[in-house]
């Protein structure tokens, strides 16, 4: 089949996701570019790598970029280089040696939340829709071409990992839709107004600080968005780092960061009060409201 040789680079679920409906729709991967697992972050999603090795597709975990990289990807000259959540930034190089195009699908509906994480930014920012694009790779981060996009809904419930999963299924989506169109050439290009959309950088664990003085609905924002697989939203209370998993907005006022009642665990903001619903001391288990409470009653206390 013409058109349909590929070099894929892929992490994370979108990645895993995105290279079975390759093959599911008989694409010919030549080689796939991952990723090495991190011993510091929790892994939560499916292996690129095992899905390689079950398919027999070779992979490497080097940088793509890498000059003897470059030489072989010029020795393979796949017909698409396609990047699904790879970690690593493609040099112009290497862009260009596809004879139909390098494309990357992104997280986000662009030019919205171009750049790093951007399920976690949309959460945090309490944005009410995001998506998955398909798009054309350029030197500038995601600023080339739009192929295909998909929106998805982020519910005031949901968190990262919720609208993660709502992502990855939109990205299928957009593959399924995309992959027969771009083999045939008849594939859109519309040029992406990057003044209408916004770029984000990557977040840190200490980007996770809760700050008091904030509203409530913030707060909640910040909770949800960087809540289990991720690290935890975080404060301080008697001197001790405490990482609070659930929480919800409530109307009721307080001083920012104090604690107002200890079962049910509510909090002063900045605007309303804070409902905590499952928090969690610096090597300690998870604790629920009611075992928080055994410990805190009494003494007016505030988070740091």
């Amino acid at each position: 089949m013409e058109n349909n040789r590929l070099i894929v680079c892929a992490y994370h679920n979108v990645g895993y996701r995105c290279i079975e409906e390759l093959l599911r729709q008989g694409a010919r991967i030549e080689l796939i570019y991952t990723h090495e697992d991190s011993p510091t972050e929790e892994i939560w999603f499916a292996s690129v790598r095992e899905l390689a090795d079950s398919h027999g597709i070779p992979y490497l975990t080097t940088d793509i970029s890498l000059p003897e990289n470059v030489a072989l990807v010029r020795k393979i000259a796949p017909d698409f280089i396609f990047s699904f959540y790879y970690r690593n930034m493609i040099k112009a190089e290497v862009l260009e040696i596809p004879r139909s195009g390098a494309l990357n699908l992104h997280g986000s509906y662009l030019p919205k939340y171009r750049g790093r994480v951007p399920v976690n930014w949309a959460v945090i920012n309490g944005e009410t829709e995001t998506g998955a694009t398909l798009h054309y790779m350029v030197e500038k981060p995601d600023a080339g071409d739009i192929v295909c996009q998909e929106k998805v809904a982020i519910s005031f419930s949901d968190t990262s990992h919720d609208v993660f999963g709502k992502v990855t299924d939109a990205a299928v989506t957009v593959i399924r839709a995309a992959w027969p169109l771009l083999r045939q050439g008849t594939a859109p290009r519309i040029a992406m107004d990057l003044r209408s959309g916004n770029y984000c950088g990557g977040r840190k664990p200490a980007d996770g600080e809760i700050n008091w003085g904030r509203s409530a609905v913030q707060i909640y924002n910040l909770i949800r968005g960087v809540t289990h697989p991720y690290p935890g939203a975080f404060s301080s209370l008697d001197g001790r780092k405490v990482i609070i998993w659930e929480a919800r907005p409530i109307q009721g006022q307080g001083e920012p960061g104090q604690i107002v009642s200890a079962n049910p665990i509510l909090v002063g903001t900045g605007d309303g009060l804070l409902e905590i619903r499952s928090l969690q001391f610096e090597g300690e288990q998870e604790q629920t409201p009611e075992q928080f409470a055994r410990h805190h009653v009494g003494a007016v206390k505030t988070f740091a």
